[in-house]
């Protein structure tokens, strides 16, 4: 008896489905997703194979880089917010609300005092520009002279306990190419204010290398 042969239909898979999650998916990742800023002071850490993440809170992190530039940057709005505003009273400066909010927004910044509102007023691709921020500055070595950066550790550590009710922490992002004397002044600066723990911002390496 002759076999009946079955005729080949082509096969389809409907995509419709799977295009959906897809769409769904990306649309996700995008809104969830956090847009990390360009550094204002770009530095190339040195290498390490210790791997420890940083706090995502209660976090002030001091950078130092570009022929011994210091910048400063406070983790949380509402602690920068306030931080700005213990600043500007005692150096007498008087910072709007908007001012404040706009503050509140920029996650490290290096200038004088006296130079921060026209830093604020900026976009913000220009505030990090080559050679618009000069710095805080820092002398650590005369209390006489001007250390501003004494100042901002200071405010902002009561700044914290005001807002969060915990002790800030600190970590020092230095470039691996500075000298290690600019790095000392600041860790020396954070010893005359009790703060004797702080963490050091490495580039991961092999174990090999």
């Amino acid at each position: 008896m002759a076999k009946v042969k079955m005729s080949k239909k082509a096969t389809s898979i409907d995509m419709t489905a799977m295009c959906d999650v897809a769409f769904l998916l990306l649309t996700f990742f995008i809104l969830t997703a956090t847009a990390k800023n360009p550094e204002p002071l770009q530095v190339e850490t040195p290498n390490s194979t210790v791997q420890s993440k940083l706090p995502e809170e209660n976090l002030a992190i001091i950078t130092i880089g570009g022929k011994d530039k210091v910048f400063y940057g406070i983790k949380g709005k509402e602690v920068r917010k306030k931080t700005l505003e213990l600043m500007g009273a005692k150096y007498g400066i008087q910072f709007t609300e908007n001012e404040i909010q706009e503050f509140s927004l920029i996650d490290e910044f290096g200038v004088p005092i006296e130079g921060l509102k026209q830093l604020i007023a900026m976009k913000g691709s220009d505030r990090n520009k080559q050679g618009v921020q000069p710095g805080i500055p820092h002398d650590t070595i005369d209390d006489n002279k001007n250390n501003q950066l004494r100042d901002w550790i200071y405010t902002s550590r009561q700044a914290n306990i005001d807002v969060q009710n915990e002790q800030l922490n600190f970590a020092i992002k230095g470039d691996a190419e500075e000298q290690y004397p600019r790095i000392k002044q600041v860790m020396d600066e954070l010893q005359k204010q009790k703060v004797n723990s702080f963490n050091l911002v490495t580039g991961l390496r092999g174990k090999n290398y």
